[in-house]
């Protein structure tokens, strides 16, 4: 989908190496400068981010190098950097020195707090990003630490496919008009964006502060419970209809204080109810006995166990190529899930990258 776009990646940690990795995924060609070895010589093995690009070592502090860096940028659709704020205009390579080489470059700057603001030189992670921004408050349940699966919020969801976002849009308006763009893409930004859905729901009365006190955080038809082999089951039937099937499931049609389904006073006492329901029998039984069915209940997997999934496997989701356990490259485009490239090993491309470029 993106043949022909050229985008450059200075070698970064996190979000920055995904959004580049899922740019070569849709078929953009990424060159990503990894750093040299101290000694000059180019270090370590292939890395899964790295799938599908081509690897250049240089060291961005040599003059000869910076040239080199600054030859490929010049040819080059977009780039995509992580440092600190300041940091690539130290190395000569900020927006203004790429920008005088190349107009049209989208310059995709990926960040947690962003270029400007009273944090935005400061230290932080994942954790403290989606924490400042308001996406980890309705996170867990009511009084326990609140806790988000590892990077996804932050770095993923609202760092690394928000760049993306950005970059696209960026490189469609520099090939309507030749200009290029500078693309801040803070994750605390994007991750704050992504509670638009639930503020959308805040506006309808539904989410309010407290946690636990509301649709989607406190029911006892919206969470996970433990079951007797220490696995979990999900549990999240919303709709009145799908919430009728879940308790017929279980025997619970006729039961008067489940029937009250959005009734905030029996939620804790229902939730413990269900705790010992599930407690009874191990995952596997409680997974057989919804399947196929609308109550919307599904076991929590682990991502091994998630490649072995029936469902998973069918559409191939997961495979373990290369000896490694990854993901296949999304979305799929007219059903067809797109090629999946090997990483590269660092400087694996110098000799060619530099025969193109004519040094």
């Amino acid at each position: 989908m993106l043949s022909g776009i050229r985008i450059v990646e200075i070698e970064g940690l996190g979000p920055g190496p995904f959004a580049a990795m899922t740019l070569a995924d849709l078929g953009a060609d990424v060159i990503v400068i990894h750093r040299k070895g101290k000694s000059g010589q180019v270090t370590a093995e292939a890395s899964l981010l790295d799938r599908g690009k081509r690897s250049i070592a240089l060291d961005l502090k040599d003059p000869d190098d910076i040239a080199t860096a600054k030859a490929l940028i010049a040819r080059a659709d977009g780039l995509i950097e992580g440092f600190r704020p300041g940091v690539m205009e130290r190395l000569g390579l900020g927006p203004d020195a790429c920008h005088a080489e190349n107009p049209a470059l989208v310059y995709g700057r990926m960040t947690g707090w962003g270029q400007d603001g009273p944090r935005a030189h400061t230290a932080g992670h994942d954790l403290n990003y989606i924490a400042t921004s308001g996406a980890l408050h309705y996170a867990s349940e009511p009084g326990s630490p609140p806790m988000t699966p590892a990077t996804l919020v932050g770095d993923i969801g609202g760092g690394a496919l928000y760049l993306m976002v950005g970059m696209l849009s960026g490189i469609l308006k520099a090939r309507a008009t030749g200009q290029g763009t500078v693309v801040d893409a803070a994750i605390v930004d994007g991750s704050a964006h992504m509670m638009g859905l639930l503020m959308a729901i805040r506006q309808s009365g539904q989410l309010v502060d407290d946690r636990g006190q509301s649709l989607l955080d406190g029911p006892h038809w919206s969470r996970s419970y433990p079951c007797a082999d220490g696995g979990y089951i999900s549990v999240q039937c919303l709709e009145p209809q799908f919430y009728a099937l879940f308790l017929e499931t279980l025997g619970l049609s006729d039961d008067p204080e489940f029937k009250r389904q959005l009734d905030k006073t029996l939620w804790t006492k229902l939730t413990a109810r269900l705790e010992d329901i599930f407690a009874a029998e191990p995952r596997s039984h409680w997974a057989a006995l919804f399947e196929g069915s609308d109550a919307c209940v599904a076991p929590v997997l682990s991502p091994g166990e998630a490649a072995a999934d029936p469902h998973m496997s069918a559409r191939g989701v997961w495979t373990n190529a290369n000896d490694t356990l990854q993901p296949m490259p999304a979305p799929r485009f007219d059903g067809v899930t797109g090629p999946l490239n090997p990483p590269c090993t660092r400087g694996e491309h110098s000799d060619e990258i530099l025969a193109e470029l004519g040094l």
